[in-house]
């Protein structure tokens, strides 16, 4: 799924928890530092006074924070490297924290620090590690929590990511990974949107937000697709989504939706559109998406798009597109339907 860059998380607690724990005595071995997840507009500037500039590598596959920290001045990977400590930044998904932190010990880290804020889990992942190697006095700041331990010698492959395989009757079987929006099942939302879509689609089709590919191969199953583009923020769902299509019709972006752009219209856009960032409703999400939508379909092209029944879009899609109509609705969702997209260039 994908989230405007926009849409920045606090600065302040990271970087003040970073900071107490320098002069507290944390000592990062060098020559390199690789720090994990880092999010958009947060505070990294206390490891400065430690390492510098060019020591640090973030490593973010999150495309606009990636691309945020990279404005930001912060050499940016989307996959890690050895590198002699790391800064573990908590997801909210404890299995991915716990596939961090051994991805960290595998790329042979002798120290790893871990920081995260309380919303995220970090005292279950703090026991956790209690119980198998010694662990630093917490520092305890801002709702958060930020210690390290040394790995040496410690062997924390049963942490390490395990693939999970969804399979759908109809639609076939998927790989999916922790922290990957619908990691554990699929996603009854999208479930109801794939079988709502007509038998016939335009020949030339987009899933925005394409995550690890349900959707999409909902929309390659249907008759008069010639070409369908994947347009997806997080590197590791549109990597599983490559090895779960097996289509020469598909092409895939890495990209965030919002600004994704394409040099002709599309005749057709699928989408079910996220609407969180952490743990709150962020309904600005998904009208991003309905814009972007309308932007890239032609003046005949159609939006099919799932959501949340509560979700303030209605008044969305009747601006950006002259027809909107719900197709299926349960308790929880509603799939709709908009048609004719309504011309968003300004007027000379």
């Amino acid at each position: 799924m994908t989230t405007p860059a926009s849409i920045l998380h606090d600065p302040a607690p990271r970087g003040i928890r970073l900071a107490l724990a320098l002069e507290a005595g944390l000592v990062l071995p060098g020559p390199n530092l690789s720090v994990y997840r880092p999010r958009a507009g947060e505070d990294f500037s206390p490891l400065l006074s430690a390492l510098p500039r060019e020591a640090v590598q973030m490593v973010q596959s999150f495309k606009p924070d990636h691309e945020a920290l990279a404005q930001a001045g912060w050499s940016v990977a989307a996959n890690s490297a050895p590198a002699a400590a790391a800064l573990i930044c908590l997801p909210r998904a404890k299995a991915e924290a716990f596939a961090l932190i051994a991805e960290a010990v595998a790329q042979g880290a002798r120290l790893v620090v871990v920081d995260g804020q309380k919303s995220d889990g970090v005292e279950s992942v703090l026991k956790a590690l209690r119980a198998r190697v010694t662990v630093s006095e917490a520092i305890s700041k801002a709702h958060g929590k930020l210690f390290w331990f040394a790995p040496t010698g410690l062997d924390f492959s049963d942490w390490a990511a395990a693939p999970r395989t969804l399979r759908d009757p109809a639609l076939g079987t998927f790989e999916t990974l922790p922290g990957v929006f619908s990691a554990d099942g699929i996603d009854p939302g999208s479930a109801l949107l794939a079988a709502s879509l007509p038998p016939k689609l335009p020949a030339r089709m987009a899933d925005l937000g394409a995550g690890w590919g349900y959707l999409s191969a909902a929309i390659l199953g249907r008759e008069g697709v010639e070409t369908l583009h994947l347009v997806e923020a997080e590197a590791q769902a549109l990597d599983l989504a490559r090895r779960n299509l097996d289509d020469p019709r598909a092409e895939f972006h890495w990209a965030d939706a919002c600004s994704f752009a394409l040099p002709a219209s599309l005749g057709g856009v699928v989408m079910n559109p996220p609407f969180h960032t952490g743990r709150s409703a962020q309904p600005a999400l998904g009208l991003a998406f309905i814009a972007a939508a309308a932007r890239m379909l032609g003046t005949r092209g159609t939006l099919w798009m799932v959501a949340n029944r509560h979700l303030p879009y209605e008044g969305a899609l009747a601006q950006y597109f002259q027809r909107h109509d719900v197709l299926t609705e349960t308790n929880v969702f509603r799939v709709w339907q908009a048609s004719g997209p309504r011309s968003t260039k300004p007027r000379r």
